[in-house]
């Protein structure tokens, strides 16, 4: 049975390849090869303002740059993010692209009294989050207790209703061996078919 996939490529480097970019292409390879429709956001090719106060994330509308991608995250069954662990966690551009779609209204809508807890707007999605970084997975896992990739499937995404959310984390990538490279691209490429 075919799924609605949405790939979000979360590396702000639009210009070069990164593997990160490979990964996504892979699984848009499986997916496609199996039949599942599937949209794509580039966050590097989009341009969007950073929101700076609680006022502007409740009451000014989401940029028309944006409007797009809240129409393909609604579109979407499966939720598929790519993204390399810069400081310890998403970079940046993600982290602001979250705060602009996740707003309330599309990603969730208060119960009367202000509940903030109130009503899941973007439950009936699963998600995967797939994150290259240059230390081992190991050290990041029990060392650091993936803590931003955590944040992010529990503060962000479980907030707003998506899951269940699974992980790929791939490690040491500033020296990784082409094989090694060509493993995690063939794994790619089977989790896209089977829409995972």
């Amino acid at each position: 049975m075919s799924k609605r996939i949405l790939l979000i490529q979360g590396h702000p480097d639009g210009d070069e390849p990164h593997l990160c970019h490979a990964l996504a292409a892979s699984y848009a390879e499986g997916a496609t090869e199996a039949g599942h429709e599937l949209r794509q956001i580039r966050l590097a090719e989009i341009d969007f303002p950073l929101l700076r106060s609680q006022k502007e994330w409740e009451n000014v509308p989401v940029p028309a740059s944006l409007k797009s991608a809240q129409d393909d995250i609604a579109w979407a069954e499966h939720i598929v993010f790519f993204f390399p662990l810069w400081l310890g966690d998403m970079p940046a551009v993600l982290k602001g692209f979250l705060e602009q779609v996740a707003r309330p209204g599309f990603a969730f809508t208060r119960e009367e009294g202000g509940n903030p807890w109130g009503n899941k707007a973007l439950t009936g999605r699963s998600a995967r989050v797939v994150v290259t970084m240059g230390m081992p997975t190991m050290v990041y896992r029990w060392y650091f207790r993936a803590h931003s990739v955590k944040s992010l499937e529990r503060n962000i995404l479980g907030f707003v209703g998506i899951a269940p959310v699974h992980e790929t984390l791939i490690g040491l990538t500033a020296n990784m061996k082409h094989e090694e490279a060509d493993k995690w691209l063939g794994k790619l490429r089977r989790l896209g078919y089977k829409a995972e």
